[in-house]
């Protein structure tokens, strides 16, 4: 039983392979580079020639390659990696004849404009429309989401897996949990927002895929969340586990948003660097979504280890790497 894993190369995708692995399930990684150790082919999602080709003999295809940053110099590129890259990769899958594909989307698909300012909950069973998310990045995932729901009505045996944010070792391309815990530490950002934000053990998430493939129900989606943490414990929980001390001013949404605006269209725009606080980013976080990942619990018997144990292998990471002061 082969299982391809799209964008392996990546933070949950080298988790995922090792998970694999230890199964003994023989693995092949499609990416932009090989991966070292794992039969891979080079390619990007934009092709979906390559694409079909290194899904032939493939009986699992894990869907985990896209841009998962909140800010990109060319927000259309969200577009072509992430909704067209995956119509390709769902096309690719029905002409090579994949038994089973689990697509990789995100928490963000779950919040828009209409989800309250303030605490919420939200479940496998909000629906948001594209025109209501909150940035590029959330629009182009859930127009995935919506080509992978197309398929399952179309014949492919489809389960969409929902991630909140992943936290572990080994996010050698900063994606934005760990880049602001890296500029938390290194006193980098004056001041937060009060916002919950909802990690997964890394490790947990890739046994999450497995249990997806294994267990999910076709056409369904999962969240695969852990811990929802606030704000203020995330800076308490830095500072017990690191000695450094957090920023305590927390600004009001209003002037968060404001900050945002003129950091993601104003400077970055001009200097073509990444935003310290891009607008999707604080548009999201000023919607303190609690997220329930019950139904994975009890339809796939899964549950992440817990926020403090993923933290700390973060920060051991963060620390070897040099990233943060030991």
């Amino acid at each position: 039983m082969t299982a391809l894993v799209t964008g392996g190369c990546g933070f949950v995708g080298r988790h995922l392979v090792a998970a694999l692995k230890q199964r003994n399930i023989p693995v092949r990684v499609f990416d932009l580079h090989p991966l070292d150790g794992v039969e891979s082919v080079v390619g990007s999602v934009e092709d979906r020639a390559a694409m079909t080709n290194a899904m032939r003999g493939a009986e699992i295809v894990y869907h985990l390659a896209g841009n998962a940053q909140l800010w990109t110099r060319d927000p259309k590129g969200f577009d072509r990696v992430n909704r067209q890259g995956t119509v390709n990769a769902l096309g690719a899958a029905t002409v090579a004849g994949v038994r089973r594909f689990i697509h990789c989307s995100s928490l963000t698909t779950l919040v828009g404009r209409r989800t309250p300012i303030g605490t919420s909950t939200v479940g496998e069973s909000v629906v948001q429309n594209p025109s209501d998310m909150l940035g590029p990045y959330p629009r182009s995932k859930l127009l995935a989401e919506q080509a992978v729901t197309a398929a399952v009505s179309a014949g492919l045996d489809a389960v969409i897996a929902v991630p909140t944010e992943p936290l572990g070792p080994g996010d050698d391309s900063l994606t934005p949990p760990t880049k602001m815990i890296v500029n938390l530490v290194n006193g980098r950002i004056p001041a937060t927002i009060d916002c919950t934000l909802n990690f997964v053990s890394v490790k947990s998430l890739a046994e999450g895929f497995i249990a997806c493939a294994a267990r999910g129900r076709r056409g369904e989606r999962y969240i695969l969340g852990g811990d929802n943490v606030p704000m203020a414990q995330l800076l308490d929980s830095l500072q017990g586990q690191t000695g450094k001390s957090m920023p305590r001013l927390s600004l009001p949404y209003a002037v968060a948003l404001v900050a945002g605006v003129i950091d993601t269209a104003i400077i970055s725009s001009v200097t073509g660097k990444p935003p310290k606080a891009p607008l999707t980013g604080v548009r999201l976080a000023g919607r303190r979504v609690v997220f329930s990942s019950a139904k994975a619990a009890l339809e796939l018997g899964w549950k992440s280890e817990s926020f403090d144990t993923a933290l700390a292998a973060s920060l051991a990471w963060m620390r070897d790497r040099k990233l943060i002061a030991a």
